[in-house]
């Protein structure tokens, strides 16, 4: 059993992320500005915080073998999210990543191509930008975990591929993954440790 700190557990990937940890018995803390929806659930403990404060931040992580965070990359810079986990002394940081600095064909990543819709550009780049940050962590043990195209709402199945750094396309054309199975592949990877500072993907 982990101690996990998710941060963003109040969010849609988060939450999923939360119930998959208590479902394999691990203890939790969920970290958000609001958890008082959380309020009560065995197993969990809530901490309520503005992750822009670095030393509540680290505070509220302290003694735990794993953060998880899952925030909007627009609104908490790598940075922001590094520097308190490595603070606190916790060894491991997996991030919920984006789709967008996936690869599409050698040298082409998912944001850069034509259509790739304006209004998801700002968070799509600074997750880009993130995951470069990351990449440039020497003393941190970080994974970062991409979602297909589509990240949505949807059963937990169990069915799922892995990939590392493409885009997961199914034989129907299409890229997607629920959030209940990413938190699956999340789970595993806490377990596991199979991609110690390295960028991976799940999709159908």
């Amino acid at each position: 059993m982990s101690k996990i700190a998710i941060i963003g557990a109040t969010g849609r990937a988060g939450s999923q992320l939360l119930e998959e940890a208590l479902r394999r018995g691990h203890s939790v803390t969920a970290i958000a500005r609001d958890t008082s929806s959380l309020a009560g659930r065995a197993g969990v403990a809530c901490k309520n915080l503005d992750v822009s404060d670095a030393k509540a931040y680290a505070d509220a992580v302290a003694g735990h073998d794993v953060v998880i965070s899952a925030t909007h990359f627009s609104s908490v810079s790598a940075s922001a999210t590094i520097e308190p986990v490595k603070q606190a002394g916790v060894p491991r940081l997996l991030v919920v990543g984006g789709a967008g600095s996936l690869f599409v064909a050698p040298g082409l990543r998912v944001i850069d191509t034509p259509n790739f819709p304006e209004e998801y550009k700002a968070e799509a780049g600074a997750g880009v930008a993130f995951l470069e940050t990351l990449s440039q962590e020497k003393s941190l043990d970080w994974t970062f975990l991409s979602p297909s195209a589509e990240f949505f709402e949807g059963e937990r199945t169990g069915a799922f591929r892995l990939g590392k750094d493409d885009l997961l396309v199914s034989a129907a054309g299409k890229s997607s993954i629920s959030f209940a199975d990413y938190a699956i592949a999340m789970l595993d990877e806490v377990e596991q440790h199979a991609h110690p500072r390295q960028r991976f993907t799940v999709g159908y």
